[in-house]
C-alpha cells in the first residue's frame, strides 16, 4: 500500500473511532436531557461510526500489515443542541473536505479496497448530516425528535430511518445485514 493512502485510512480510523465513542458519550446526554429519540439516534450512527472504523482498519491489517495509531483532540460536552451541532460539524468536515481528498489520493494510487472503505464512509456521512441536523431542529425547539426505527448497514454503516431497504444501495447487501435501533 502507498504510505499516504495507508496515512490517511490510518488518520480515517482515528476520526471514525473518536466519533463512535464521542457520540456514545453525546447519547447518554441527550438521555439525561430528555431527549431519548436523539440518544437513540447518536447510538445508531454511533455504531456506524464503529463500521467505518472497522473497515479502515480492516483494509489496513489486510494491506498494509498492520499498523500503530495515535490519536489526541479534546471535545466537550455540552447541551445535546451544542453537541448535535458537534455531530453536524464534525460529518461535514467528513462529507466536504476528508473524504474526497482520501478518496481521490487512493484512486490515483490504485488502492481499490481503500477507497470502496472510504466512499461507502462518505456515502453514510451525507446521511449522519441530514439525521443530525433533523435531531438539532428539534432540540433547539425543545423537542425530542419523533422518528421511528434506526437501522444501520453492518458492512458499510448506510443509516436510514423507518424501515431497512431490501438492498443497500451503498454495499449492495441484504436487508439482514441492517442492525435495527428501536
Amino acid at each position: 500500500m502507498h504510505s499516504m493512502t495507508a496515512e490517511n485510512l490510518r488518520s480515517a480510523f482515528g476520526g471514525e473511532s473518536m466519533a463512535h465513542m464521542r457520540y456514545l458519550i453525546w447519547a447518554d446526554k441527550a438521555d439525561q436531557d430528555g431527549f431519548p429519540n436523539i440518544a437513540r439516534l447518536f447510538r445508531a450512527i454511533s455504531f456506524a461510526e464503529q463500521v467505518h472504523a472497522t473497515g479502515h482498519f480492516t483494509v489496513l491489517k489486510n494491506e498494509a500489515g498492520g499498523f500503530n495509531v495515535t490519536a489526541g483532540g479534546g471535545f466537550g460536552l455540552g447541551s445535546t443542541a451544542q453537541n448535535l451541532q458537534g455531530a453536524i460539524d464534525g460529518e461535514r468536515f467528513e462529507v466536504e473536505e476528508m473524504y474526497p481528498a482520501y478518496m481521490a489520493v487512493a484512486e490515483s494510487q490504485g488502492e481499490k479496497a481503500a477507497h470502496r472503505s472510504m466512499s461507502w464512509a462518505w456515502e453514510s456521512e451525507k446521511q449522519h448530516v441530514a439525521l443530525y441536523t433533523q435531531a438539532k431542529q428539534a432540540a433547539d425547539a425543545g423537542k425530542d425528535i419523533d422518528f421511528g426505527t434506526v437501522y444501520v448497514c453492518e458492512v458499510c454503516g448506510h443509516t436510514v430511518v423507518g424501515a431497512a431497504p431490501d438492498k443497500c444501495p451503498v454495499c449492495n447487501m441484504a436487508r439482514d445485514r441492517f442492525r435495527a435501533f428501536a
